[in-house]
């Protein structure tokens, strides 16, 4: 009944506008593309993928590495970066980006095409929670993801910068989006590392935003919350 309400209030609206005649520009209903679901209060975001870049665009300023190496986050994260950065983007199902300052390839996250111990700035954020259940014609794996942080933990250059996103809560399979990981988890699968920063984006607004720093105990707590993990390599 809502939405028969609001196609109702766009058709009033419509013809008003209609009547208001306009030189400037063709108005055919033909064209017309009813946008019943943006007239709101608040501009609403997916939390997780608004902050999480977010953090890691935070991190690389203070870390200003010459070049960064990502493997499969969000496009919008490398491509914007790349602006300042030059970036080097890697997917299982390789983007068809043209920039300059940008590369885009293919490369599969449990066999990376680096040799041991040569990324020194590399990003893998709301990915490895993927990896093995077929989601992305992937073949399935059930430690999929245990062979993808292998592989980010082998190619780290020594000093080098790691930046891990995942989901984090009670520890979980929802096949075949994601897993969500416990904070112990994610520490154990990377005790090889140094953590250098632990953040947290809530799953309610009521929590917070991006909580820079935050107390592990968080995470636990929650059901989908996004846990972003900085990491080096001593």
């Amino acid at each position: 009944m809502r939405q028969y309400l609001k196609y109702l209030e766009f058709l009033s609206n419509w013809r008003k506008f209609k009547s208001f005649g306009n030189e400037r520009f063709a108005m055919d209903w033909n064209e017309r593309k009813p946008c019943l679901g943006d007239k709101t209060k608040q501009t609403g975001f997916d939390r997780h993928y608004v902050y999480h870049p977010a953090w890691a665009a935070r991190v690389l300023a203070e870390t200003k590495p010459k070049t960064h190496t990502d493997i499969s986050s969000t496009l919008t994260f490398g491509v914007i970066v790349s602006a300042f950065l030059p970036v080097e983007f890697y997917d299982y199902r390789p983007a068809a980006l043209e920039l300059d300052n940008l590369k885009s390839a293919a490369a599969d996250l449990t066999a990376l095409p680096f040799k041991d111990g040569s990324v020194q700035s590399l990003s893998c954020m709301h990915t490895v929670e993927h990896i093995g259940l077929g989601r992305y014609g992937e073949p399935l794996d059930p430690d999929g993801d245990l062979k993808a942080i292998g592989e980010l933990m082998r190619v780290l250059a020594p000093k080098g910068d790691l930046l891990f996103v995942a989901p984090v809560g009670k520890p979980k399979i929802v096949f075949n989006a994601h897993r969500v990981y416990a904070y112990g988890q994610i520490m154990e699968y990377f005790s090889k590392l140094k953590l250098v920063e632990f953040s947290l984006i809530p799953e309610d607004a009521r929590d917070g935003g991006l909580i820079r720093n935050a107390d592990p105990k968080l995470a636990d707590l929650e059901r989908y919350g996004c846990g972003c993990f900085w990491f080096k390599k001593l």
